[in-house]
C-alpha cells in the first residue's frame, strides 16, 4: 500500500486524498488561492474539455496546466472516457464509439475525435501528475452482451494507452497512470478487465463505469472485486466517488484517491457539509451519522447568528454567521457560492485528515 502521491515535482503529499473537479481548470466561483487556502492537495482537470477549448500551444508556451491556472498543488486528469457517457450513451447521443476512438459531434462541421493515443499525448501536455487511460464507460442499464464489447474495447484502448506512455516515460519514474474497471454489474466481466488490465501493467487501477446500484445504494461489492483482482502496490481510485460515506467505505478496502463534482455543486444548490461535533477534535468519522446537511434556504436559519460549524475552520465558519451566508443565497449573490464552495471543500479535506490518523485500513486483498 501506498502511503504516500509523489508528483512530478517531488512533491509528496501524504494518502487519502480528495481531488475536487475543476474541469475546465477552474473550480467554479474559486480561484486557485481559494483551493489551497482550504488544504486541498489538489485537483481534477478534464482531458476532453481542455483538448476542445485551449487554443493549440498554449500549454506549452505556460508550461502545463498547473502554471497556466496558477495551482501549486497536485494536478491529475481524467481521460475523456466519462464523456462516452454524459455525451454519446445518454439520450443526447452526440457522438459515435468505434474502435479507433470516441467522436463527439459538436456540429455538422464541428467533430472531435479523441483516440487513446490522442487523450495520453494531451494529458503529457497538461503535465498532469497522474494520467487515466482513455475506456468505453460501461452504461448502467447495458446487458451482459453490451458490457463484454464496452471490456474488450476498454482493454484494448488501454495497451494502446500504456504504449503511447511508454514513448515519454518509464512506469514509475513518471505520472501515475491508472486503468479503468469496466464490466457494469456483471462480477466476471470486471474481474476479466481487472486481471488483463494488471498484465498490461499499470500504477494503479480506477473504479469505472457507474458505481451506484438500481436500488439507489452504493456498489460495494464491485469495489472489493476491483481491489481483490489488482497487485497490492497498486493505486485503487475511486472514480467520481463523492460521499463522505462511500469514501470512508472505499479506503477500508484499500482505495485511496477520489474525486467528485459533489461538494463543489452541492455547495451552490445550498447544502452544506457539516461534522456532528462541537469540535474538529471530536469529530469521530466511525460513528454511522457523523455529519449531516446545512440548507441556509431554510426559514429558521434566516435569523442564526452562529457559525455553520463549530468543528470547521474555514473562511466561512471562522467570519460569518449563518444568517449572513442565508442573505446572500437570498439576494443570489455569487459571494453566497463562493463561501459555501469554500466550506465544502474544508469539509473533505477534512475528512481525508480523519482517515489519515485512523488505523490502517483491513484491506479484504
Amino acid at each position: 500500500m501506498l502511503k504516500e502521491f509523489r508528483t512530478l515535482s517531488g512533491k509528496k503529499y501524504p494518502l487519502p486524498i480528495f481531488f475536487p473537479d475543476a474541469t475546465q481548470a477552474v473550480v467554479r466561483t474559486l480561484d486557485s488561492l481559494d483551493v489551497k487556502n482550504t488544504k486541498t492537495s489538489g485537483i481534477l482537470v478534464n482531458t476532453y474539455h481542455l483538448y476542445k477549448e485551449l487554443k493549440d500551444g498554449l500549454l506549452e508556451k505556460t508550461g502545463g496546466i498547473s502554471k497556466f491556472m496558477n495551482f501549486g498543488g497536485i494536478i491529475i486528469s481524467d481521460s475523456g472516457g466519462f464523456q462516452v457517457m454524459s455525451l454519446i450513451k445518454s439520450k443526447t447521443g452526440n457522438g459515435k464509439v468505434e474502435d479507433i476512438g470516441i467522436s463527439f459531434y459538436h456540429s455538422r462541421k464541428n467533430k472531435i475525435l479523441l483516440t487513446p493515443e490522442k487523450s495520453i499525448e494531451y494529458q503529457v501536455k497538461l503535465k498532469s501528475d497522474l494520467i487515466v487511460v482513455l475506456d468505453d464507460f460501461t452504461p448502467p442499464d447495458a446487458d451482459y452482451d453490451e458490457a463484454k464489447i464496452s471490456v474488450e474495447r476498454t482493454i484494448k484502448w488501454a495497451e494502446r494507452c500504456r504504449a503511447t506512455y511508454d514513448k515519454y516515460f518509464k512506469l514509475g519514474k513518471g505520472p501515475y497512470l491508472i486503468g479503468v474497471v469496466q464490466g457494469g454489474r456483471f462480477e466476471d466481466l470486471r474481474r476479466v478487465c481487472a486481471k488483463n488490465l494488471s498484465e498490461i501493467g499499470f500504477d494503479g487501477l480506477g473504479y469505472g463505469g457507474w458505481p451506484v446500484k438500481e436500488d439507489g445504494k452504493f456498489d460495494l461489492k464491485t469495489a472489493e472485486i476491483i481491489a481483490e483482482e489488482s497487485p497490492k502496490n497498486y493505486l485503487l481510485y475511486g472514480l467520481g466517488v463523492g460521499k463522505p460515506d462511500d469514501i470512508k467505505n472505499l479506503y477500508k478496502i484499500g482505495f485511496q484517491i477520489f474525486d467528485c463534482v459533489l461538494p463543489t455543486r452541492d455547495a451552490r444548490h445550498r447544502r452544506l457539509y457539516v461534522f456532528n461535533a462541537k469540535n474538529s477534535k471530536d469529530v469521530d468519522i466511525e460513528k454511522r451519522n457523523f455529519y449531516n446537511y446545512f440548507d441556509p434556504a431554510k426559514e429558521k436559519n434566516s435569523n442564526l447568528l452562529e457559525s455553520v460549524s463549530s468543528a470547521c475552520d474555514c473562511l466561512l465558519c471562522r467570519n460569518y454567521s449563518k444568517a449572513y451566508l442565508a442573505h446572500l443565497f437570498s439576494i443570489k449573490d455569487v459571494t453566497a457560492m463562493r463561501l459555501a464552495t469554500i466550506h465544502n471543500l474544508r469539509f473533505y479535506s477534512m475528512l481525508m485528515e480523519k482517515l489519515r490518523k485512523n488505523e490502517t485500513p483491513n484491506f479484504k486483498l
